[in-house]
């Protein structure tokens, strides 16, 4: 049973060294190989955001994050009545104005194996005042 356990080391050994004069080479044209995710959520792609931030809530300072779940299809268009509030910012005028500006939220669509498609996904909007010191989550 040892030389059988020394044996089976040495082939081992063998066949982990690295030859010098060994080297794969890729043909002409190929691109490296590339570890790339399977699935890929959607993106967002507004410049700028379409939420409007509550003015009562701004002017006392108040922040809060509401996450969204929203649907879109494979074009990256949002279903229409499919946006609900996934977590509540705890204020309903936060909740309101994440559900009202959902419409005009833009998104490439999700991907599967590089193809779109539709997908259900969540969308934090964080309500940030740029004059007060902390975060609130």
């Amino acid at each position: 049973m040892h030389r059988v356990t020394v044996l089976a080391v040495a082939l081992l050994v063998l066949a982990c060294q690295k030859d010098q004069g060994a080297i794969i080479k890729l043909p002409e044209g190929t691109p490296p190989p590339v570890d790339q995710p399977r699935d890929l959520p959607p993106v967002a792609l507004n410049a700028q955001t379409p939420v409007e931030y509550p003015p009562a809530l701004f002017d006392q300072g108040i922040e809060g994050t509401v996450i969204l779940r929203l649907y879109a299809d494979t074009a990256g268009a949002l279903v229409n009545d499919s946006t609900r509030v996934q977590e509540s910012s705890g204020f309903p005028a936060l909740d309101s104005a994440a559900v009202a500006a959902a419409p005009n939220l833009r998104f490439a669509p999700a991907r599967h194996d590089g193809k779109p498609v539709a997908a259900s996904f969540l969308q934090p909007i964080y309500f940030r005042h740029p004059g007060v010191g902390g975060t609130t989550p």
